[in-house]
């Protein structure tokens, strides 16, 4: 490969370049190094990455528009070797000791330069990795690195949606610098950014919160979370900011999302065209789109060893038994496994899917309300919406049993009748109020009276007397009145019979879990309920980026309102499990 050269010309006082060959191999580039090994199958690497490496090595020796310096690296890489220590337990104050992954992508990252300027050839970068592969930790060091070994008066940024995740990179540049420099002698850090005392060198954070994002002079960022961002309007004025800088970096360190045609979808959608050589323009020339990702699902389940394309760190730092465990749990659980494919093993998953199959619900276990006369029960309803259809369920249990008897009553407006059945989404009112199954109310909204009305029947007709009852706070003013007048009180401390239970995901995640997994074995008895069964048929599942989930509808016009009140059910039966099996313990 060529690698450019100046000299003084002689008399006109022009430039002469001279052009000296270099014979680039896997020992004298780690960027070769790691596509030869990929190449011999000592280490397993997914499709996408494949090509783009390809494409580099392409670049590398037949693509006049470059050159390849690795100078700027091998100062990097040295540093972070050798005064680098390491922040997170199991290996904290230990040397950064740089795997060949880490070695190919900072070479590669620094390496190439433009023949025509001579300036680095990539400013923005993408990483794209699964959680706990030292993706924040490497880009740190490599931060930590610029703070002292980079250009003087430098600006480097931490960003991300919020300054508490824009802290996380931040903290650890800092806790990187005070091991290097414990004293304080050459850098220090105040309220507003870290310094290099020598260099004026700044490092400060910019998130969604930051006021005055645009007029910024940024030579360095670290874009962290990218999954989590609607929009660009964080990454739009960084990379404006960094429009007069001679050779800016903008590094986006990711794993996949939960966010549907967010900021991160248009720039893997980026990356990709470049991957396949569809972008021949300036920007798709400077964006290095470098993807541990996965060639299939069904891999996943089937090929253990295919886990090292989206988690290169395997066996070093990311532990196999921890990965082990996730798929484990991903093989169970619906909320697991959209999780995990996305986090473990950045596969996109769709922002609502199906959340039970039906063998999971479908399985014809009845029973008799007759069998728990005189018993003790929890409650739960579902209130959003009293002009259409409202939900309550009692959970009912035998002492030395496991399962969870449910028994549901659902009310419906005769005017939702007489305007809109909801015939075409697959409900059957009329038939199921015929059955038994729903009650047809008087006016247009369901008068909540009448479901507290249900409540106290139990009681009266079979001796079922209600513990506490869970409920959504939306239009609950007249149900938790007529409730009171039955002695059901809502008191806002432990003794309170009336629990108010927000839909939401950090409330119902835990019990939508619990739930699936009582389904999947076969211990919930709901009577064999059609209009339950119509429900849950109709409910998806959202997982956010935490792991949490949520019940949603899959379709806007079918209802979920029976799987929803299950999900709260088994919430209050979470707060109050071992009070609760203590009662029926005691009642036999």
């Amino acid at each position: 490969m060529k690698n450019h050269l100046y000299e003084s010309g002689s008399g006109k006082g022009q430039t002469m370049l001279i052009k000296e060959h270099k014979i680039w191999t896997p020992d004298n580039s780690f960027l070769l190094e790691y596509l030869e090994r990929i190449r011999s199958g000592e280490i397993i690497a997914g499709q996408e990455l494949i090509i783009e490496l390809s494409n580099l090595e392409e670049d590398l020796f037949h693509n006049e528009e470059f050159y390849y310096d690795r100078s700027d690296a091998l100062l990097r890489m040295d540093f972070m070797e050798h005064c680098v220590r390491l922040t997170k337990s199991p290996f904290y104050n230990k040397p950064m000791v740089l795997m060949l992954w880490q070695k190919a992508f900072i070479e590669t990252s620094y390496s190439f330069k433009m023949s025509k300027d001579h300036l680095d050839r990539f400013r923005k970068i993408i990483l794209l990795i699964a959680r706990k592969n030292t993706k924040s930790e490497t880009c740190s060091g490599l931060a930590t690195t610029e703070l002292f070994v980079g250009n003087e008066g430098s600006d480097i940024v931490c960003s991300s949606n919020d300054d508490n995740q824009a802290s996380i990179v931040y903290d650890t540049i800092d806790t990187m610098r005070k091991l290097v420099d414990p004293d304080d002698l050459d850098s220090k850090r105040n309220q507003r950014f870290i310094m290099n005392k020598n260099t004026s060198t700044k490092v400060f954070k910019l998130s969604e919160t930051t006021r005055n994002k645009e007029g910024r002079n940024i030579d360095f960022a670290i874009l962290d979370e990218v999954h989590e961002m609607k929009d660009n309007s964080i990454g739009k004025p960084i990379e404006q900011s960094q429009s007069l800088k001679e050779n800016p970096k903008l590094f986006e360190i990711t794993t996949e999302g939960f966010v549907v045609n967010g900021y991160l979808d248009d720039e893997l959608a980026k990356g990709r065209r470049v991957i396949r050589g569809e972008d021949d323009t300036s920007s798709g020339k400077r964006l290095l789109p470098w993807f541990y990702t996965q060639d299939s699902e069904q891999e996943v389940w089937q090929n253990r060893s295919s886990w090292m394309k989206s988690n290169p760190t395997l066996g070093v730092v990311k532990r196999w038994d921890y990965l082990e465990g996730q798929v484990d749990d991903a093989r169970a659980s619906k909320s697991s496994r959209l999780y995990v494919l996305a986090k473990d093993f950045n596969i996109k998953q769709n922002s609502v899917e199906s959340w039970l199959n039906l063998e999971d619900y479908d399985y014809g276990a009845t029973f008799s309300l007759e069998e728990f006369r005189g018993s003790f029960c929890l409650g739960a309803v579902d209130l959003a919406e009293t002009t259409d259809l409202v939900c309550a369920k009692i959970l009912l249990m035998h002492p030395e049993d496991h399962t969870k008897y449910v028994y549901t009553q659902y009310f419906i407006p005769e005017g939702k009748l007489r305007d809109n059945d909801d015939s075409t989404a697959g409900a059957k009112y009329k038939k199921w109020a015929t059955a038994g199954l729903m009650t047809i109310t008087e006016g247009n909204e369901v008068d909540l009276a009448v479901v507290a009305d249900w409540f106290y029947r139990l009681y009266k007709d079979h001796g079922i007397k209600l513990w506490k009852c869970g409920y959504d706070q939306r239009f609950s003013k007249d149900f938790l009145k007529r409730m009171s007048d039955y002695g059901w009180y809502r008191t806002g401390d432990d003794e309170s019979d009336m629990i108010m239970i927000l839909q939401n995901a950090q409330t119902l995640s835990n019990a939508m879990k619990l739930l699936e997994a009582d389904f999947k074995s076969q211990i919930v008895n709901y009577g064999d309920n059609e209009v339950d069964k119509w429900c849950l048929k109709n409910a998806g599942i959202q997982v956010d980026a935490r792991g949490q989930c949520l019940c949603v509808k899959q379709e806007k016009k079918k209802k979920i309102d029976g799987a929803v009140t299950k999900i709260i059910l088994w919430e209050t039966y979470r707060r109050y499990r071992t009070d609760f099996l203590e009662m029926i313990k005691a009642r036999e």
